[in-house]
């Protein structure tokens, strides 16, 4: 059994104020197969209203409007989740395992995640790569899905800041090189492309000193879950070549990126905004005090602090997404 502490702080600065901002965020870990959300909080900067709410794939959601004129946007999630250990995932299933994972879809409601969705699409390009690394129906499930994380892991370079957060799986299948929700949204797309039930899962990624994640240790994070006969959903990280089921911390799942985003809004006025995210996650093998505050970093205190200030003169409105990517 492991427990995680975890800080997120998503910090929108303006140029000039705007008069509202509108805003879902889906930061609350999800309480589900070994994961246990033991307690979350939500502080806003400006101070608002907070409403929450489960969407149709039980993951929870908060939600806020903030009528007011101001400079910047601050919002930190503070949770503590507890995990049970999931037993290790075997090297490969049964020889009849295509079969049952065929009954398994026709016996429930998976269409969602066999579908294309807006990012995990079958353009061109994927299927060239569905060729090139042999997505097929050969071997069993398992033993594609276990191949195709190591292979994604080996054909694409992480490189931070190489794909935007509405970049379509092409750029980074032409290009070799991307973040998380490149690795995860080809990855979906691919098994999807041979019949296999994949969705898109947000979270967080804990990183030990003897752990060599390529993924960045101070953001947000995504994998893959993918249904298999007898073993129910598994999660994989092609990025860093792992099986998802000790240090993934879960938040949410959907189709893609677009269902599950960590902020998702839109705010008004004629201004340019500067994103910041800061992540910290904390592991321990027992329970800490749930009233226990994390460290905070000198500049997140101040950041709350600014939030405050004097707004400049409005300026005319305009709606405009606030979304962030995941590395």
């Amino acid at each position: 059994m492991n427990f995680y502490s975890i800080r997120h702080l998503t910090r929108f600065r303006y140029s000039h104020p705007i008069s509202e901002s509108i805003m879902e965020t889906r930061m609350n870990p999800r309480s589900d197969l070994n994961q246990h959300c033991l307690t979350f909080s939500l502080s806003v900067s400006p101070r608002c209203r907070v409403f929450s709410y489960r969407d149709h794939q039980g993951n929870n959601v908060q939600h806020f409007d903030i009528p007011g004129e101001h400079n910047q946007l601050v919002i930190v999630a503070e949770s503590v989740v507890e995990q049970q250990n999931l037993p290790n995932v075997p090297a490969f299933l049964s020889p009849d395992a295509w079969q049952a994972l065929d009954e398994l879809i026709d016996a429930g409601d998976y269409w969602e995640m066999l579908l294309p969705s807006q990012f995990a699409v079958e353009t061109p390009a994927l299927v060239l790569l569905a060729q090139q690394m042999g997505v097929t129906r050969r071997d069993d499930p398992l033993m594609l899905v276990q191949e195709l994380n190591q292979r994604l892991y080996d054909y694409f370079e992480y490189e931070p800041s190489s794909t935007r957060v509405d970049s379509p799986i092409d750029e980074a299948i032409v290009s070799g090189k991307g973040v998380c929700q490149d690795f995860a949204h080809t990855m979906i797309a691919l098994l999807r492309h041979v019949g296999i039930p994949a969705r898109y899962v947000s979270g967080y990624l804990y990183r030990g000193r003897e752990d060599n994640d390529r993924s960045t240790p101070d953001a947000t994070h995504a994998w893959v879950d993918v249904l298999l006969p007898h073993l129910g959903w598994v999660g994989f990280d092609p990025t860093n070549n792992l099986v998802a089921h000790r240090r993934h911390i879960r938040t949410a799942v959907g189709r893609d990126y677009a269902d599950v985003p960590p902020t998702h809004g839109i705010f008004r006025g004629s201004t340019e905004s500067d994103l910041y995210v800061a992540v910290h996650v904390e592991a321990s093998a027992e329970p800490p005090a749930l009233d226990r505050k994390l460290p905070i970093p000198e500049d997140w205190s101040v950041l709350v602090e600014r939030a405050q200030e004097p707004p400049k003169p409005a300026t005319p409105f305009v709606d405009l997404q606030q979304m962030q990517q995941q590395q």
